[in-house]
């Protein structure tokens, strides 16, 4: 294993706990630990953006420049996992297992369309 691929992992993986744990504090009120969560949550995305930037770094790679289509593809990523999510909470939460189900559907269907608008169909 290369060294700048396990760094990434190693930092991936605390940055990915990191951001787990803070969203677990802030939205389980049983808890009762929301401004900590966001502190957690909050260094973890800083964490997982630092990853990026020392694994490319290491790899000696261009840093990622932003343009229109990167920036739409990435809403459109969001959007996708956010309609997933909403699914799953119809399902869990609230108990509408039929609307939930379609909702949840229409996400990952929104999340797989990624797969052929990045890389496209040959």
């Amino acid at each position: 294993m290369k060294k700048s691929s396990f760094v990434a992992m190693m930092l991936g993986t605390v940055s990915g706990v990191l951001f787990a744990l803070g969203m677990c504090m802030a939205l389980l009120p049983e808890w009762n630990a929301f401004k900590p969560g966001m502190v957690f949550g909050a260094v973890g995305i800083v964490l997982g953006l630092i990853t990026v930037i020392v694994w490319r770094k290491m790899e000696h790679k261009a840093p990622i420049k932003l343009n229109g289509r990167k920036i739409m593809l990435t809403v459109f990523g969001i959007i996708g996992a956010l309609t997933l999510g909403v699914g799953m909470c119809f399902c869990m939460v609230w108990e509408n297992i039929i609307l939930g189900t379609f909702i949840g559907l229409a996400g990952i269907l929104l999340l797989l369309s990624l797969i052929p608008i990045t890389k496209g169909i040959k």
